[in-house]
């Protein structure tokens, strides 16, 4: 039996919801404006509106932000649930297209984006001209189910049911230093004798020093003068002479500026995964440029 819905019942667009929706999840008027790309006073009428035409108050100052009331607490479940059947519409639509003109965003680690994505990009263009590329070159995840991005490459098998996956290669990833300050550390020739080095890593160095078991190395955090999130960074700070860090071989052995560390000691490897959504499997241009990523990048 089919339910009837009073469609006059429904009192707000889902901009406003969605103005709401993201602002309850950033936690002010200036972090959603920028998620959204709106000016702050264009969002603030928005919620505003919202506000007016539910009739309830959904946010309360606290500090510099916003707190939920418990009217906006109660509310934002279901915009939630509205937001993700908005982005399911969306990518349904999205994978319907023919068309090999328009954007494709590409969501990469910095290091893969700079090194490995950029002249591959290049060559792209003179293929397909009529595809413009938005990359994203970030150690964090994207979220493709959100559509933070169209394709991603990942360093880790993702799990998820709904996405699309392909192995592309094994990455050797190496120690690297200026000779200048291995010289300074006397030359190290074995483990225990680079444990005294200086490396430059992530905030949170556990998975860091874990990594570094592979190679024979007792690190601690006291091994971590220098950290940074930005793996660009790291690798100036590297190449700058400020102690030893980690770059996959097929790029910091192109460096002249460094060498190898434990030159003879077996690399670690990481998995480079070309992953989709399987909505956008079907749009051709996404199609075309994770064709093209996976002929490029694949093992062979």
């Amino acid at each position: 039996m089919r339910i009837c819905m009073d469609w006059r019942s429904v009192k707000f667009d889902w901009n406003k919801a969605r103005a709401f929706l993201v602002t309850a999840e950033e936690g002010s008027l200036s972090a959603a404006a920028r998620a959204l790309e709106l000016s702050q006073p264009t969002l603030g009428r928005q919620v505003s509106a919202l506000e007016e035409e539910l009739g309830v108050t959904l946010f309360e100052r606290a500090g510099k932000g916003l707190a939920l009331t418990d009217s906006g607490q109660a509310l934002l479940e279901q915009v939630r649930e509205m937001g993700e059947a908005a982005s399911r519409l969306s990518l349904t639509a999205l994978g319907q297209s023919e068309s090999l003109e328009g954007t494709v965003c590409i969501s990469a680690s910095e290091v893969t984006a700079a090194f490995t994505l950029t002249p591959l990009i290049q060559k792209l263009q003179k293929e397909a001209p009529g595809i413009q590329i938005e990359l994203v070159a970030s150690n964090q995840v994207s979220d493709l189910n959100r559509r933070e991005a169209d394709i991603a490459i990942r360093a880790f098998r993702p799990s998820q049911p709904e996405l699309i996956i392909r192995k592309l290669t094994n990455q050797h990833a190496r120690m690297y230093a200026t000779p200048d300050y291995l010289a300074r550390q006397g030359n190290p020739t074995t483990p225990a004798e680079v444990n005294a080095a200086e490396f430059i890593g992530f905030a949170d160095v556990a998975g860091y020093i874990e990594a570094m078991r592979c190679f024979g190395l007792q690190l601690t955090r006291r091994s971590f003068p220098i950290t940074t999130a930005n793996h660009l960074v790291q690798w100036e700070l590297v190449k700058q002479g400020a102690g030893i860090g980690i770059m996959p071989d097929d790029i910091g052995d192109m460096e002249p500026s460094v060498c190898r560390v434990l030159p003879e000691t077996d690399p670690f490897d990481i998995e480079l995964w070309l992953v989709v959504h399987q909505e956008l499997r079907t749009n051709r241009r996404i199609r075309y440029v994770y064709d093209f990523l996976a002929a490029e990048l694949a093992d062979g």
